[in-house]
C-alpha cells in the first residue's frame, strides 16, 4: 500500500500544478484585458482547467489516505 501512498501524492502534486497554472492564467487575463467580455471569455476558457485540476488533487488525497488507513 505504500505505492498507492506514493501514487497519490504525484497525483495530488500534478493536480496542484493545474491549479497554479489556473491561477496564473487568470492573472494575466486580468492584466491584460482590454474590455470585460474579453476577461470573461479568459476566464471560462481556465475553468475546465481549474476543475480539472482540483479534481485530480482530491483524487491524489484520496488515494494517499486509503494508501495510509490500509498499510
Amino acid at each position: 500500500m505504500e505505492n498507492l501512498v506514493w501514487i497519490g501524492a504525484v497525483i495530488s502534486v500534478i493536480g496542484l500544478i493545474g491549479l497554479v497554472y489556473s491561477v496564473v492564467i487568470v492573472t494575466r487575463a486580468k492584466r491584460n484585458a482590454q474590455s470585460d467580455d474579453e476577461l470573461r471569455d479568459k476566464i471560462r476558457a481556465a475553468m475546465p482547467i481549474n476543475l480539472g485540476a482540483l479534481l485530480l488533487s482530491t483524487l491524489g488525497l484520496m488515494a494517499v489516505i486509503v494508501g495510509l488507513l490500509l498499510s
